[in-house]
């Protein structure tokens, strides 16, 4: 008997594209969401036009909104950051579309380049930067709708976030 699982034959089926099936019309899943910011990432042409860059704070732009989501493009020059934050009752799905972009956590780092995704729950905290020197350019799926990004002390400073090890 074969005790090998689909996801030993095929890896991970998030990771083979031609297996995907389409985001439906209206996700629901957290898969579903993933697969939502993985099309709308493929299709520049539906957000790259749009993309602007501002040196005085982050730029940000509602793409959609669906049925207990929405979909945020954003843009991050050089050293611009996020701050420390939670996104209150809101789970999300955080896709790199360009450049490149640190996340922060009481746990450690990570560095997100293009094509990288992040999905997190409700209380969830972490603080986003663009350490590189080129902008970088993300997308932000929240559902429910983002209705709160309450704002976290300094007890985890990038100082000691950075200090922390991964």
């Amino acid at each position: 008997m074969n005790s090998d699982s689909d996801l030993q034959i095929a890896g991970d089926i998030l990771a083979v594209q031609h297996l995907l099936q389409p985001a439906p019309e209206h996700p629901s899943t957290i898969s579903d969401f993933v697969g939502l910011a993985r099309s709308i990432a493929a299709d520049r042409t539906r957000w790259a036009h749009l993309v602007e860059y501002d040196a005085a704070s982050r730029w940000y732009h509602r793409l959609a909104a669906g049925p207990g989501h929405e979909v945020w493009l954003l843009s991050w020059v050089p050293g611009q950051r996020s701050g420390l934050h939670d996104h209150g009752p809101s789970s999300g799905v955080l896709t790199v579309l360009d450049g490149q972009l640190t996340e922060r956590t009481p746990r450690g780092s990570r560095e997100l380049t293009a094509g990288a995704q992040r999905v997190f729950a409700p209380g969830y905290v972490h603080e986003v930067v663009n350490d590189s020197l080129e902008p970088a350019v993300s997308l932000h799926i929240y559902f429910p709708g983002l209705t709160e990004m309450p704002m976290h002390s300094a007890q985890c400073s990038p100082a000691t976030l950075d200090a922390v090890p991964a």
